[in-house]
């Protein structure tokens, strides 16, 4: 029972904070808007994951009292050490997923980001490092964007 709870709730090297993917969606669309844009306004957040301002309001209240973000209403939000770090690991896992979907199983470009979303939950720590070395540590991903250090 425990192996089936943590296909879809994991620990990221954080032993006192347990992530759902939902979370995980949050802090990988911040990181994704703060590399794109320098800057994370809750109204661009969520209009990339396609979920209402409010729920966005909610799920950043909830971010910051779990020392992931800072939050204040009607300002930018801003990742602390903590959350940047497991936002970078996200990125990162996702990447090194749609780098194999597309290198190694030669699934159309099209199709690889929604996969390796679908994926990046399931994925333990220990099978994306040795994807990672399968790759040869690779710099960026299919796209060209770069795959985060994993600090």
């Amino acid at each position: 029972m425990a192996a089936i709870r943590d296909t879809f709730i994991y620990k990221l090297g954080y032993p006192n904070f347990m992530f759902t993917a939902h979370r995980e969606d949050y802090l990988r669309g911040l990181y994704i808007l703060e590399e794109e844009k320098g800057e994370i306004k809750s109204t661009d957040l969520s209009k990339y994951l396609n979920v209402s301002k409010p729920s966005v309001s909610e799920m950043a209240r909830e971010l910051n009292k779990e020392g992931l973000i800072s939050y204040k209403k009607y300002s930018k939000l801003k990742f602390t050490p903590k959350g940047r770090r497991i936002a970078q690991k996200l990125t990162s896992k996702h990447r090194l997923i749609e780098l194999f979907l597309k290198n190694v199983l030669n699934i159309d470009s099209k199709n690889i980001h929604e996969e390796a979303h679908r994926l990046e939950h399931a994925f333990s720590d220990e099978s994306i490092a040795k994807l990672k070395k399968l790759l040869g540590n690779p710099k960026t991903d299919p796209h060209g964007k770069p795959i985060p250090p994993v600090l």
